[in-house]
């Protein structure tokens, strides 16, 4: 038996360090070729590792969270034959074995199909984990176990290193173990437990990106209100004609279309700030960056060349972009180089937000929820689709009134849909 050292890959574009954000493995662990044995985290994109050999795990190389250089030892496996450790019986952490290239794999935005997952077998009722031990689980299926009254550390997870799925939470529904059949006393019982969660991967880029934005740009918002009455109807009516043949359309692509008959009155919203060399660059090109929630947290993949699209191809290429971002499966360049970003929280948009700027760009526009309410038209009192859209700006790049007129720019072409379509 030999050992196999597997170093920190050369990702690219200059990186020196990347940041360990999840193991796939364990001490002990047989792998198999190709398997991702870890996801690591570089500046811009998730980065899977994955293995170039069969074997055993019998070392790994850092905790989560931690940031390791280009060519550190990431594991060691035992495998069949001599290896690529020369002398295997001295410690891995000293040794600098020649290792085979391994190809860091940043699986693009059309990976081959995936074998279908199975249905997830509950083996037993639940799953015991200690009251303090956080299940993985997304977002969504927290939210979910938590609507449907399930305490998720009692659900047994089929998902990638036992995450909980939705589908792990319909077979916990249907063994009837929810909590609804728990005594009603212990929805008062006094609870004295803590949680702490180590910031690491997407959620520590998420946060340094935040708290820089914040303390570099100075920030100002302004909220405006729009009547969608007449684009959801043109919406509803282009779906029920070409929806078959070429895809519903959201509200979306509708938005970026405003959006980039908006900037050819109003250049200086699509543009970036270099604050150190201080030197604003007006862009011709607008690219679109759309805020994404996925797993990992918010990601903001990039619909290049959007004043090139049409409503269809905005919408074909936003659904695509939000899948593999979504899925962990968009590739760096497809989460770079926006020139100006658009962010909805959809159904759950509330009334208002203050969204923080991606830098170094200097506008984003934030989309509130639609809502029916009586409103006064030509002195009638009549139902009508609002929305509000929340949007921030810096100040130091952008006038206030300049970032009015731009908003009420975009509120008349939504409010007249034809305009969107008249050169």
């Amino acid at each position: 038996m030999g050992t196999h050292v597997i170093k920190m890959p050369d990702i690219g574009e200059g990186i020196a360090e990347v940041e360990l954000s999840q193991w796939h493995v364990k001490v002990g662990d047989l792998v198999v070729e190709d398997q991702v044995l870890a996801d690591v985290m570089t500046d811009k994109a998730m980065v899977d590792i994955p293995s170039p050999v069969h074997g055993k795990v019998i070392a790994l190389g850092g905790q989560p969270g931690e940031v390791m250089a280009v060519g550190s030892v990431l594991i060691s496996i035992e495998v069949e034959g001599a290896g690529n450790l020369k002398e295997s019986a001295a410690p891995v952490v000293d040794k600098e074995p020649v290792a085979p290239k391994v190809e860091a794999v940043v699986v693009e935005s059309k990976p081959a199909a995936a074998a279908p997952r199975p249905a997830p077998v509950c083996q037993g009722p639940m799953v015991a984990r200690e009251a303090d031990e956080r299940p993985l689980a997304s977002p969504a299926v927290r939210k979910h176990a938590l609507d449907l009254g399930i305490q998720l550390r009692l659900v047994r997870g089929s998902g990638p290193a036992g995450r909980v799925l939705h589908e792990d939470l319909e077979a916990y529904l249907a063994q009837g173990q929810s909590n609804a059949s728990a005594p009603v006393a212990a929805a008062y019982a006094q609870r004295n437990d803590e949680e702490q969660i180590q910031v690491i991967g997407m959620r520590r880029k998420i946060a340094q990106r935040m708290q820089d934005a914040t303390q570099r740009a100075a920030h100002f918002s302004y909220v405006e209100e729009i009547d969608v009455t007449a684009i959801e109807e043109l919406r509803a009516h282009l779906n029920e004609k070409h929806g078959t043949s070429r895809g519903k359309l959201t509200l979306l692509p509708f938005l970026v279309r405003a959006l980039v008959v908006a900037l050819r009155d109003f250049p200086q919203m699509n543009a970036r700030y270099d604050d150190e060399a201080q030197v604003i660059t007006r862009l011709g090109a607008v690219h679109v960056g759309v805020a994404t929630q996925s797993d990992v947290g918010l990601m903001v993949p990039v619909v290049r060349h959007a004043e090139a699209r049409s409503l269809w191809d905005s919408a074909t290429e936003i659904s695509r972009l939000a899948n593999a971002a979504r899925n962990g499966k968009a590739s760096r360049d497809e989460l770079s180089g926006s020139t100006i970003t658009l962010t909805s929280l959809g159904a759950l948009g509330g009334i208002v937000s203050t969204p923080v700027l991606n830098l170094p760009e200097v506008a984003i526009v934030g989309v509130n929820k639609i809502v029916e309410r009586p409103m006064v038209v030509k002195g009638q009192v009549v139902i009508r689709k609002m929305m509000n859209l929340s949007s921030s700006f810096d100040h130091r790049v952008v006038d206030g009134m300049d970032a009015a007129l731009f908003i009420q720019a975009i509120r008349g072409l939504l409010e007249q849909p034809a305009t969107l379509f008249v050169e």
